[in-house]
């Protein structure tokens, strides 16, 4: 008597795995399109052949333009939490830790220009795909946790005044590192001065950290 032959797992658990994948190249594929071209001008057979599928796998997968868009902002702040979460300052002092957490955000920007491109597209259009996110509040409110953590561990020590909004202080932070690149290609024409170059970040850098501890010492 034959033995009756065991369930087949291996295929779908192959095909689960090619399903992560493909998903996984178009969101890449897609977070550089739009970072480039913006919602308008991006193109889902671009975003196709730069993942290697189809145009129709794109919208399996997303839906729409508009839901893929959705999904590489979602991805995009992700990537961001999750270095940040990656952070170790408690372990210094209050104001070496707040030093090191403004050059890790602004490292950040250096390092993922796709993300200015991404949150520059998403500006335009009034943040309309980020308030349809159900995640967007879990993205966005464990830095600003962290930061007031900070405060107010300067607060206790003496070192850092009292009443410091911490959105507000991350608002200041964000702003002098994203406005920066941002604006770069102009201000560096304007001003005659290649911001982008090595030494132009760092001092700006060292300008910008001397800003925010003027603002939060205590005397």
């Amino acid at each position: 008597m034959k033995a009756s032959p065991r369930p087949r797992k291996a295929a779908p658990v192959a095909r689960a795995r090619d399903a992560d994948a493909t998903r996984a190249r178009i969101l890449a594929a897609a977070t550089q399109e739009f970072a480039r071209h913006g919602l308008a001008g991006a193109r889902g057979d671009r975003i196709a052949r730069a993942a290697h599928s189809s145009e129709r796998m794109v919208y399996y997968y997303f839906g729409s333009k508009e839901g893929l868009f959705r999904a590489v902002l979602e991805a995009a702040y992700l990537s961001l939490q999750q270095a940040e979460q990656s952070l170790r300052i408690d372990g210094l002092a209050p104001e070496e830790a707040l030093g090191e957490f403004c050059r890790f955000v602004w490292r950040y920007y250096v390092e993922h220009p796709e993300f200015i491109g991404l949150v520059n597209t998403e500006n335009l259009h009034h943040a309309a795909h980020l308030k349809r996110s159900p995640r967007l509040r879990q993205l966005v409110s464990p830095v600003v946790e962290l930061l007031r953590d900070l405060l107010a561990r300067g607060e206790r020590s003496g070192v850092f005044r009292r009443g410091i909004d911490a959105v507000e202080l991350y608002i200041a932070i964000a702003a002098l590192g994203y406005f920066y690149l941002s604006n770069s290609a102009t201000l560096s024409a304007v001003l005659g001065r290649d911001l982008r170059a090595a030494e132009s970040l760092e001092a700006h850098w060292r300008a910008a950290g001397e800003m925010i501890r003027r603002y939060v010492r205590a005397n």
